[in-house]
């Protein structure tokens, strides 16, 4: 009687260096990149680990063919006649919607060897490619890169509201703990906390939170930017 399983030499026919890393990104959103083992994706996608070695040989290939796969979509692939702060911005963006969709991404980015990750390196090329096209020099479109990088993490790491994992049953009780807490402080001391918990009356707007921390980081460089331009006009 048939079972219902597929077979583990068919399973193997279709397994893909793209399977085998969607499989274990969605392990490291659900339960953290520790949870992110050979031996533990082999059982999930059915087949033995020697399988996956003819994709990725240890666990930290693994990792970085994980990031590879999630920042594919994170490229200046615009139309060559958008101006490079369209581009830029697009590119931090996708940055932010991939964090926002892979939980895992943030601590992904600081323990793989980004060296190795082709999908970053052609990221950050084109990211170079854009500043220097603003009038940075190469040096210094190399620190606005980094910043914008770190910047983005940082933004996905102080997402206000809930921490990540509440269940959404506890979001109510947790947002009035916080509230409470806040209007408990000392108001002749701490004015500004207080008045504060009133903003924990509801659940965050995340999708305004981020537009705002995107126009924040980028209205900076672009300032610079124009400074630069400004400053080179007023030497000639």
């Amino acid at each position: 009687m048939p079972t219902g399983k597929v077979p583990r030499e068919k399973t193997t026919e279709r397994l893909s260096r793209a399977t085998v890393a969607e499989r274990a990104l969605r392990i490291g959103d659900e339960e953290g990149l520790d949870a992110v083992t050979v031996r533990r994706l082999a059982t999930d996608l059915g087949v033995t680990p020697m399988a996956l070695y003819w994709h990725f040989k240890n666990k930290d290939e693994l990792l970085a063919g994980i990031a590879d796969h999630v920042l594919r979509g994170v490229r200046a692939d615009r139309s060559v006649a958008d101006p490079w702060e369209t581009q830029l911005r697009a590119m931090v963006q996708a940055l932010v919607d991939a964090m926002r969709a892979h939980p895992c991404l943030s601590d992904l980015l600081f323990v793989i060897d980004k060296n190795g990750v082709e999908s970053f390196t052609r990221a950050t090329d084109d990211a170079l490619a854009l500043l220097c096209a603003a009038g940075f020099t190469l040096e210094e479109a190399w620190w606005v890169a980094s910043h914008l990088l770190h910047a983005t993490i940082g933004l996905v790491a102080a997402q206000p509201g809930c921490p990540p994992g509440t269940p959404p049953e506890a979001v109510g009780e947790w947002l009035r703990q916080r509230r409470l807490h806040l209007e408990s402080m000392p108001a002749d001391r701490y004015p500004m906390m207080v008045e504060l918990a009133g903003t924990y009356a509801h659940e965050p707007d995340l999708d305004r939170y981020y537009t705002f921390g995107v126009e924040l980081v980028m209205d900076g460089v672009e300032k610079m930017a124009a400074s630069r331009r400004v400053a080179s006009v007023d030497q000639q």
